[in-house]
């Protein structure tokens, strides 16, 4: 089920399934989150949640039990409950049942805040352990932004601009065996504060670049400042995706605590990188914003 924020003449539709939202509109109408069109990705912006990306052979190790974990986890299937408050604030919520335990050993509860403020999208990630034992997890955003905004223009003519100049390797996503390999890398960040974009950066999957000084990004068009700027101070990794070589029309920017397989991972889901964790009836608050340039 559809459920749609206003404020300032800008609205946001948010899909009860998964949380996921599905449409930000400016006041004149215009769209920013991808359509979802099934010819290159169904999905908008999935919440990845217990673990993102896959596991090595669709596994994984917990307290001395195998379990089999879907990519990017299942809460982005799961129907959420809500509470609204007033015509720009939601709040979805989940928990934990018998289809989960059998896959994920932990009691969590997971709630999601959307609070719309014209052209400012803050969400609130709190992660809830209602179990006895401490509980790991990953957690991560996946939405998908049109790219390019306007007729005319094309992707390339799009940048991703970051705040500090940086120097950081990507570890490239070995397709054969399904893994990123942390000793063959790619450099996109060079002392540079700018990656100009190009369907051809994607054809190794998505770009991965973690603990940047920066906190935050643009996806503009810079001869028109128009796009979107993501703030993602509580997490330490920064991703970037399109479909490889299908030049669809979006790109993904993807904050995450966590990753998919490493070829120097073992299978024990507690050595994944960037796991986190909670104590027994403790919480996690995760901020995230989103930002039209108009």
């Amino acid at each position: 089920m559809l459920i749609t924020l206003k404020n300032q003449g800008y609205t946001v539709s948010l899909e009860t399934v998964g949380g996921e939202l599905k449409s930000y509109k400016n006041e004149t109408g215009k769209e920013y989150v991808w359509n979802s069109d099934p010819d290159f990705w169904p999905r908008s912006s999935p919440l990845l949640f217990p673990s993102i990306g896959n596991l090595r052979n669709g596994k994984t190790n917990i307290n001395g039990q195998e379990y089999e974990i879907c990519k990017h986890g299942f809460v982005r299937d799961m129907e959420m409950g809500y509470e609204m408050e007033g015509d720009s604030k939601i709040t979805f919520s989940c928990e934990y049942n018998e289809e989960t335990l059998k896959s994920y050993p932990f009691r969590f509860r997971l709630c999601l805040t959307y609070e719309l403020d014209g052209p400012e999208l803050r969400m609130t990630y709190l992660v809830t352990n209602a179990d006895d034992k401490d509980m790991y997890y990953h957690l991560g955003a996946h939405p998908g932004f049109m790219c390019p905004l306007e007729e005319g223009e094309k992707f390339s003519d799009y940048v991703l601009k970051f705040p500090y100049a940086e120097t950081c390797d990507s570890p490239v996503y070995d397709l054969k065996n399904f893994q990123f390999d942390p000793v063959n890398t790619k450099r996109y960040l060079d002392n540079s504060d700018t990656i100009k974009l190009d369907y051809s950066l994607f054809d190794i999957d998505a770009l991965v670049f973690p603990y940047l000084k920066s906190k935050s990004v643009k996806l503009m068009n810079p001869a028109t400042g128009k796009g979107v700027e993501m703030d993602y101070t509580d997490f330490s990794t920064i991703a970037f995706w399109t479909p490889a070589k299908v030049q669809a029309p979006f790109l993904c920017l993807e904050p995450w605590n966590g990753a998919a397989i490493f070829a120097d991972e073992d299978n024990e889901f507690i050595h994944k990188r960037d796991i986190q964790v909670i104590a027994p009836g403790k919480s996690r608050t995760y901020g995230l914003t989103i930002r039209l340039l108009v």
